[in-house]
């Protein structure tokens, strides 16, 4: 049992590589398929944290891991969606490159600040997972995405600054800060208070 969230994790690696194959090989039903496995990797993202919390396990490393994985998996999602509408993305370049930008200078400050991974897993960055889940999805099973985009585009903007200030808030690297209140708390050295389902 103690297993299940590292083997939850790990799972989006292996959803990861085969929503690129099936991108680039659209076999029948590809787009359905591609999606329900999208899909299958949010649940996996959301309930191995919880899962891990409810175990008593969820070390700094397995967050870490954690962190990197959920990087990975949708870089996959992103470039799946390139792959099936190439189009899209070239007519959104400069959106899109704001984003990535923000979001290797988050790695980058923390990096160059902790010599550690980004893992804040800020309550503010799952609401913008799951705007970014719909974003995409809408992307690969029409070729279209106006409103959602847009959306998506602000709140990352608005969350990647939020993690940004997080890093240079707080004095040392710790995990799983819900908010930039919280990181001001953790630099006055007190107590933070933590959702148990969700940070912690």
């Amino acid at each position: 049992m103690k297993k299940l969230p590292l083997l939850l994790i790990w799972s989006r690696v292996a959803f990861a590589a085969i929503v690129i194959t099936l991108s680039i090989l659209k076999p029948s039903y590809f787009r359905t398929i591609i999606i329900t496995l999208i899909a299958l990797g949010l649940i996996s993202d959301i309930f191995d944290g919880i899962i891990a919390r409810k175990l008593n396990i969820s070390t700094p490393k397995l967050r870490r891991l954690d962190s990197t994985i959920d990087q990975i998996f949708w870089l996959a999602v992103v470039t799946t969606a390139y792959i099936i509408d190439p189009v899209f993305f070239k007519d959104n370049i400069l959106a899109i490159a704001i984003i990535i930008g923000l979001e290797a200078i988050c790695y980058i400050v923390c990096f160059l600040k902790f010599r550690k991974e980004v893992a804040t897993h800020a309550l503010s960055s799952k609401v913008w997972t799951l705007v970014l889940f719909a974003t995409l999805i809408q992307i690969i099973a029409v070729n279209h995405s106006i409103v959602l985009f847009n959306i998506c585009l602000y709140l990352g903007i608005v969350t990647r600054l939020e993690i940004i200030s997080i890093f240079l808030i707080i004095r040392n690297w710790t995990y799983d800060v819900p908010t930039v209140y919280h990181a001001v708390l953790i630099r006055k050295g007190k107590p933070i208070k933590r959702h148990k389902l969700f940070n912690g």
